[in-house]
């Protein structure tokens, strides 16, 4: 249904490594020296079967100690799906290999859609739910859960509705144990299943796996394992970061727990510093964070090429996060086309010949654009407003995923593009002790907490989550560290500035 992945497999195929199984399983207390006759479970997306596998084998070593029949007890307690009937071939092959004893009835294995399958209420839910992104689902698939699921809005991947319809599944007190993307923790389309669990149920562990392999294959997946009761929500979770396979804790081994917000905003429950009452948000220092130009065609309204196409003041020099690599910003020589006037109006494009005969060449993909189709005499506009001031105002320059350890500043020469995020306000010094400290450890590592880090664990500097950092105001430094703070920054020097900002914060 969902096509195939670069190696050959298919979306939604990344199965999940047997150590991973038995440590899921065990948080989940379906052990094989409780009493497992009566506990109904369901695997909602079971592939080849090592959940189902490792289900069975506890339920057999819990027959052979309480006595009673293991065929019986499958054939209550364990209901198993996948759209893929090959894969459920697969999986019952595997549990008569392991026992040919083992009766298998009609109502075990079921080849049909969970999401749309009627199920009866289980006392525990667990598997790894298909990884499948939101362009990979059939459009007629992705209107019936959008239908259905009011979790799986904006670009939500697959796994998003099978945590909202197995959590409604749940009996009183069941358990709810998943492994799949850490990203619902944090991003825009997990806004809804976060209110969802914070409000409804009792979220007691999060364990984030995101810099191991938990699975049978290397993939880029960002995992993480939830543990969910169907209870009254709870005021804390825990929350265990897991270096190595080998370091693997049972939340009754752990002592850590984060404050469970009872709304769809976590980022304050990842960012430990948040109520830290010395420090303050960069825009209550008077800073104003903002993103760069959207145009909309960026080919006919950024390149090299227009400064000899249209008139030069209708030209301003460009930046781009290509133009910020290796610690160092180098202009690439594009300009941006301005079509707004100094008070902001569309210029009269009849007014400056030069650029009328380009733009008309160019005339019909520009009026495909929904901003054009919107005010069709305005069609050579850009998406976003352009203001010329910004030009000249220094900035702090901050690439969407930068693999940069220096914070770049724009003295007043460029105009960022939609890739760049900026930060205004103050002098130039000013944005160099502020630039100093977004450098440093202490504030990197609030980022990776509010955001999804990208593959290589490089930070995202979007403006959501550069509202939240928390920093220390920056006008009451006193002006010895201040200097000192500035001259780290000229010379790059990245412990320089960690040295002084932790004591700072100290």
């Amino acid at each position: 249904m969902y096509g195939n992945r670069s190696n050959g497999k298919k979306h939604g195929d990344v199965f999940t490594s047997p150590d991973i199984v038995k440590y899921m399983l065990d948080m989940s207390e379906y052990t094989s020296d409780r009493d497992l006759s009566s506990i109904t479970v369901i695997e909602p997306s079971c592939g080849e079967g090592e959940f189902v596998l490792e289900i069975i084998s506890r339920l057999s070593q819990s027959a052979g100690k309480y006595k009673f029949s293991l065929n019986e007890a499958i054939k209550r307690c364990l209901v198993c799906f996948d759209i893929d009937k090959v894969k459920i071939e697969k999986c019952i092959h595997k549990i008569h290999t392991f026992n040919p004893t083992i009766e298998l009835g009609e109502d075990i294995f079921r080849h049909e859609d969970f999401l749309l399958a009627d199920v009866k209420k289980a006392d525990l839910i667990i598997g790894n739910p298909p990884y499948v992104r939101q362009e990979q689902i059939p459009e007629c698939k992705k209107e019936t859960y959008r239908h259905l699921f009011f979790t799986f809005k904006h670009r939500a991947d697959l796994y998003i509705p099978f945590f909202e319809k197995s959590l409604s599944l749940l009996r009183p007190n069941g358990k709810h144990c998943f492994i799949c993307s850490n990203r619902w923790l944090k991003n825009q389309y997990g806004y809804n299943l976060r209110n969802m669990i914070s409000s409804s149920f009792d979220l007691q562990v999060i364990v984030n796996l995101e810099k191991v392999n938990p699975f049978q294959e290397e993939v880029i997946a960002y995992p993480a394992i939830s543990l969910i009761s169907n209870k009254p929500a709870g005021n804390s979770f825990k929350y265990i970061d897991i270096e190595s396979l080998n370091s693997l804790t049972l939340p009754h081994e752990f002592d850590g727990e984060h404050k469970m917000p009872h709304n769809g905003d976590w980022s304050d429950t990842f960012n430990v510093v948040s109520n830290h009452l010395k420090l303050t948000s960069i825009e209550d220092l008077g800073f104003k964070i903002g993103i760069g130009v959207a145009t909309g065609a960026d080919k006919i309204f950024i390149g090299k090429h227009l400064i000899n196409e249209v008139e030069e003041e209708l030209l301003l020099p460009i930046l781009t996060s290509r133009d910020i690599r290796n610690n160092n910003l180098k202009w690439g020589g594009n300009y941006l086309f301005n079509p707004f006037d100094e008070d902001g109006n569309i210029i009269d494009l009849s007014m400056y010949p030069k650029a009328r005969a380009y733009m008309e060449l160019h005339k019909e993909r520009l009026q495909s654009r929904h901003v054009s189709q919107k005010n069709p005499s305005y069609w050579y506009r850009t998406i976003d407003k352009i203001y010329k001031p910004l030009l000249s105002q220094p900035k702090i320059l901050l690439p969407d995923i930068s693999a940069n350890n220096q914070i770049m500043i724009d003295a007043g020469h460029f105009y960022p593009h939609h890739n760049l995020y900026y930060i205004t306000g103050g002098d130039i010094d000013n944005l160099k002790i502020l630039s100093a400290f977004l450098m440093s450890d202490f504030i990197v590592s609030q980022l990776s907490r509010l955001a999804n880090n990208m593959n290589g664990g490089y930070p995202r500097w979007q403006s959501q989550y550069i509202k939240k950092l928390k920093i220390p105001d920056i006008y009451a430094i006193n002006a010895s560290d201040s200097k000192t703070l500035i001259s780290f920054y000229d010379a790059k020097n990245l412990s320089g500035i960690n040295s002084v900002v932790n004591q700072i914060v100290a």
